[in-house]
């Protein structure tokens, strides 16, 4: 996902203590005042001596599994816990939490870290090397693209020591209203032969409408964010951004991804089958999408347990492929994402840490819970491959864990197929994402009419590039 903007830090002041006991350990909840912050900590206590500190971003569903999962490990660790801190933010306040940690010299003893930030936090010494410390024939067991994303040998991603272990393997395959296609007479997307541009473009038409009349449009083919909706678009025509040694920014003498990019923004600037970029900021495509406004949307692997829930999502919906270009090798292609548990170099416990780490990512129990199997809320395609492979497609199939029933579309993104396609996208691989950042602030302009796409990619691509040199430079004088 995009790495945010660092934000300003300020938190409200915290409030609203309640406590629950049982089996030697007690839980603590503290919430943020403020609505604009969804940050909480829970203090899972034990009678030991050791204290952890544990930072991480989390939706409601998922923040609810890991501190379930944590209150086990915790009582099954009571005679050497003291005590667990457990902080959950956002996404986009993770980012400012860090960086004062950072600043202060003081990360907490167990945190996250993308792919697209290994390499630097290894450089700048933040991150423990976990080989010593996990068990090589689990971690064998695991998705190979995650496993290697948490590699790093001080030269390239996907050799040398292990850094991180995956909270998960995710990827976005495209959800669709089924509830709205019924009432537009529209056949369901077939998952075996995804739309290609054109058919994409020709259902969305028939999804867009004014329901109630007023002569204004409020139901939409597809909702699309940029930072995370716009790249399986672009995949799927063949489109990259950088050269194959990942030193050049090439976007202006790029016909597949000018082409692809050309088709994503007129969907909203030209064929008005999307919110405009005014509506969307008034109200978000996922809210609209919760709202039964849009026919199409992205979902992660970690959103099928709120939208099967009745409650968040009361609508009828599966899962299907991005719409496939004219120029690329004929899959549809999204890109694969992931975001790791790490250690601090400098925690007191880093045994219990990379044991408690390892019953978040790679325990088979816990991989029940978080996938579904025990809990029926799936937050994720399991890390434990073999166990993804059989039995969790077995409880899919037979009703145990709801979730939609082309559950296929998923697993041809992670593993590959004749239709689908993954990819780690280009951030993963260079020092920072600041060029990718560049991109993505200018794109509402385009699609609001201000600035033609040509335009807009001569003014963007020098200034991308400086940020590519700049991460570049970052990289070869930290590992100097």
């Amino acid at each position: 996902m995009k790495r945010k903007k660092l934000l300003a830090l300020g938190l409200a002041a915290l409030m609203g203590l309640s406590a629950l006991t049982g089996c030697g350990v007690t839980t603590t909840s503290e919430e943020g005042e403020s609505t604009s912050s969804a940050a909480t900590k829970t203090e899972m206590t034990g009678e030991g001596k050791d204290e952890i500190n544990v930072l991480i971003y989390a939706q409601e569903h998922e923040k609810a599994a890991y501190e379930d999962q944590i209150k086990k490990f915790t009582e099954a660790h009571k005679d050497q816990i003291k005590k667990v801190n457990f902080e959950v933010t956002t996404q986009d306040e993770y980012g400012t939490k860090m960086t004062a940690a950072m600043t202060a010299n003081d990360l907490p003893d167990i945190f996250y870290v993308g792919p697209d930030a290994l390499r630097s936090y290894v450089d700048n010494g933040y991150v423990l090397p976990l080989d010593d410390y996990v068990d090589q024939a689990t971690v064998d067991n695991l998705w190979p693209e995650i496993k290697s994303a948490y590699q790093y040998d001080g030269k390239e991603i996907g050799k040398g020591s292990l850094y991180c272990l995956p909270k998960d393997l995710s990827c976005f395959a495209l959800a669709y209203n089924k509830d709205l296609f019924d009432k537009a007479g529209l056949a369901y997307p077939d998952p075996k032969k995804p739309y290609t541009y054109d058919e994409f473009l020709d259902v969305c038409k028939k999804l867009t409408q004014d329901t109630d009349g007023d002569g204004e449009i409020d139901q939409w083919g597809v909702a699309n964010a940029n930072a995370f909706g716009m790249t399986p678009y672009l995949f799927s025509n063949g489109a990259k951004f950088l050269n194959d040694d990942l030193t050049k920014v090439n976007i202006t003498n790029n016909k597949n991804l000018k082409d692809a990019f050309q088709y994503y923004v007129d969907l909203t600037a030209k064929e008005g089958v999307t919110p405009t970029v005014e509506q969307d900021t008034a109200l978000g495509g996922y809210q609209r999408w919760l709202d039964g406004q849009i026919g199409f949307y992205a979902c992660g692997t970690w959103d099928v347990a709120a939208f099967m829930d009745q409650a968040t999502f009361p609508y009828k919906w599966d899962l299907c492929g991005w719409p496939v270009g004219p120029d690329g090798d004929g899959k549809s292609t999204t890109w694969l994402g992931s975001v790791g548990f790490a250690v601090s170099k400098n925690t007191k416990y880093p045994e219990l840490c990379a044991e408690l780490i390892s019953s978040l990512s790679t325990d088979l129990e816990g991989q029940k819970a978080l996938s579904g199997e025990t809990t029926g809320k799936s937050m994720q395609i399991p890390n434990i491959r073999d166990y993804a492979q059989s039995t969790f497609k077995d409880k899919v199939a037979d009703g145990t864990i709801p979730y939609a029933s082309n559950l296929d579309v998923i697993f041809g993104y992670i593993e590959g197929s004749d239709q689908y396609k993954g990819i780690f996208p280009e951030t993963t691989y260079t020092y920072n994402a600041e060029w990718w950042d560049t991109f993505l602030e200018g794109i509402p302009n385009v699609q609001n009419g201000s600035i033609p796409v040509d335009d807009y990619f001569k003014e963007v691509e020098p200034k991308m590039q400086e940020a590519l040199d700049n991460a570049i430079e970052l990289q070869n004088a930290a590992t100097k």
